[in-house]
């Protein structure tokens, strides 16, 4: 869960953090660390109220942020006005947590010291979403608030009342509806800790022991170093869920080694950041945004990493067979015996790291809550780090894992904190009421335009936002429209959760592609189209929520697995479609027929599904035929003596 380079960088990069040397570097270090430790605190024996907790959560954040990220491009040393900032923080903050209980009585009738801390908090808050994210999550978060002054001058069917900015404060600051509202909250109760245990596997060495299992299990194949991106990234992403924080670690050794077979530079970027972006699909961590999917619906978070299961796996194959196809069509060759790691021996040194994740897992399905999980499973894999001497953790690492754990987090409490505006504006005003009859005025009855449009939301929201606040963004306008379509509660949640992934690699922001377009040294565009394309998964397997909702279990495993295969055959054909490579280079009248099937395998129809799926089994077991024909003849000669007749 990651987020920290998805969020961070925006248009400043951090100033200090790890590069900050003396007094500043000792200041930020010891505010990460307590930062974690009152996360820890409250969430094991501490008794504090909602309030305290959402408002202390922030308070170490905005201290980080405005000691960390720098005012301006240039960056340089902190200045007067962020030591001023940080104590503005502290004033406003510590203001709520001990006047929220009075304050709720006269919330209608706000005292000046109530506006003055108001207004200060939502100035701060826009401040720290333009230096952690950049330009776009802070003009939003600004346009909402004009949006809520404004409203008898905006035409038509968006028009309100209007708001003074006495009631503005109000919903912003003096309630949990603002930006103490429930993305702030999930990220200080739940996630926080998920980004601490995340912190921890990786200070026990747990991303060399992914990459060195995921050699080991599909090195010697075509292509094996992407496979290799693959698995690693999964396995990565699973526990972190962080596309960029993936991209670059798991990267920094797969995108070299794809480089070294035969990959192209912007293809080898393009499969890492297309992997790592199925990190925040894969149970059983996933992003934040299945922490606040599951506060938003009420439905257990053991029941949304449940049903997540087989269309993460299906997002997975896909690419799988995207960088299949890539291998065999260029020639590429797996590496050999003696580059590779021995499974055994990888095994045998890492296999503890799996008894945390898996405690994890257990407690999960056991029924007790997330936040106590993560704890026990943070305290599970501290003990069993001792077993191997790679993973043992020092006083020192135990320190660094809970300053991390803040560097990691603050980008995304900004974003959630700035969601929070927006959110608490369009439940002030009900756009979001308004955005679903805008919808489904547009669409009618049509549940595929409805889903098409939501596609372009996410699309343009994509360019510009982390995937944790371009979902909440989703959710609070489109998910009703596609609620009232028809489609479960969880169904639409799902369906923007999975379209708000494609802010990852996305151009012309795709900060996961530019990560591994870094890293290969190749064009940054190119990398992102490149890894646009591979993630068409994002955008296909959504379907299957709202015309095949058994895959997310809801008759049953068996029905579950039935769709999920069919769903594989469908985007299998639309990957040959898209490559033009099926066994053999196909033409145009094939990739058309293959993307045809792509689309009747998705419809309810059975007869059109089984249409589809016979016509694909067919063209495959044809082209595998002419493969074998192609293959034979090649090593017969003939081929040579076929090409020197025709000349």
């Amino acid at each position: 869960m990651r987020e920290v380079a998805n969020t961070g960088g925006g248009e400043n990069e951090l100033a200090s953090g790890e590069k900050a040397q003396g007094f500043l570097g000792k200041l930020i270090f010891l505010l990460g660390i307590g930062m974690s430790l009152f996360h820890i605190y409250f969430s094991t024996i501490g008794l504090i109220s909602t309030i305290s907790v959402r408002s202390g959560h922030l308070i170490f954040a905005m201290a980080i942020i405005f000691l960390s990220y720098p005012l301006t491009k240039k960056g340089g040393k902190v200045r007067f006005i962020d030591w001023l900032f940080v104590f503005l923080a502290c004033i406003s903050g510590f203001y709520i947590i001990f006047m929220y209980p009075e304050m709720r009585y006269h919330i209608g009738n706000l005292t000046l010291a109530d506006k003055i801390c108001g207004v200060i908090l939502i100035f701060l808050t826009v401040e720290i979403t333009r230096r952690t994210i950049g330009l776009s999550l802070t003009l939003i978060a600004l346009a909402a608030l004009a949006y809520g002054i404004l409203g008898p001058y905006v035409p038509g069917i968006l028009g309100h009342r209007g708001y003074n900015l006495s009631r503005i404060i109000s919903q912003m600051y003096c309630c949990l509806e603002g930006i103490y509202g429930i993305p702030l909250g999930v990220m200080a109760t739940m996630v926080y800790l998920f980004v601490l245990f995340g912190a921890f596997l990786e200070k026990t060495g747990a991303s060399e022991f992914f990459i060195d299992l995921a050699y080991a299990l599909t090195g010697k194949y075509a292509g094996g170093p992407a496979k290799t991106a693959l698995i690693a990234s999964g396995l990565m992403g699973s526990v972190s869920g962080s596309a960029v924080a993936n991209t670059v670690t798991t990267g920094s050794v797969t995108i070299p080694l794809m480089k070294s077979v035969g990959y192209k530079p912007e293809v080898a970027g393009g499969i890492e950041a297309a992997a790592s972006t199925g990190g925040q699909l894969m149970p059983p961590l996933m992003g934040a945004g299945a922490f606040i999917m599951s506060e938003y619906t009420g439905i257990p978070y053991l029941t949304i990493i449940t049903v997540s299961v087989i269309p993460a796996l299906l997002y997975y194959l896909t690419l799988g067979f995207f960088v299949h196809n890539a291998a065999v069509s260029t020639g590429l060759k797996g590496m050999s015996k003696e580059q590779l790691p021995h499974l055994g021996k990888v095994l045998l040194s890492g296999w503890h790291l799996f008894v945390p994740l898996g405690t994890l897992i257990w407690l999960l399905v056991s029924g007790y809550s997330p936040t106590f999980s993560a704890s026990i499973s943070i305290l599970v894999l501290i003990v069993v780090s001792m077993f191997r001497s790679s993973s043992r953790l020092s006083v020192r690492d135990f320190f660094e894992a809970l300053a991390a754990a803040s560097k990691m987090a603050v980008p995304i409490s900004a974003a959630c904190a700035a969601a929070g505006l927006v959110v608490g504006i369009v439940g002030l005003t009900g756009l979001g009421l308004k955005f679903s009859t805008m919808i489904l005025e547009i669409a009618g009855n049509s549940v595929f335009i409805a889903m098409i449009l939501v596609m372009f939301a996410s699309l343009i929201l994509g360019m510009g936002l982390p995937v944790t606040a371009a979902y909440i963004m989703l959710a609070v306008l489109a998910v009703p429209a596609l609620v009232k379509l028809g489609i479960t509660m969880l169904a639409a949640h799902l369906i923007v959760f999975w379209y708000s992934q494609d802010s990852n690699v996305t151009p012309p922001v795709c900060l996961a592609a530019y990560a591994g377009a870094g890293i290969a040294e190749a064009n940054p565009m190119k990398t992102g189209f490149y890894a646009w394309k591979l993630s068409k998964g994002l955008y296909l397997i959504p379907f299957l929520f709202a015309y095949r909702p058994e895959i997310l279990v809801t008759q049953g495993w068996y029905q579950a697995i039935i769709i999920g295969l069919q769903g594989l055959v469908a985007l299998m054909a639309g990957v040959a479609a898209l490559d033009g490579f099926l066994f053999v280079r196909l033409n145009i009248w094939y990739r058309l027929i293959l993307g045809c099937i792509c689309i009747v395998i998705f419809c309810p129809s059975l007869t059109l599904r089984l249409i589809g799926l016979f016509t694909f089994f067919g063209i495959f077991v044809f082209m595998f035929i002419v493969k074998a024909y192609s293959k034979m003849k090649a090593e017969k000669g003939e081929e040579l003596y076929e090409s020197l007749v025709k000349h």
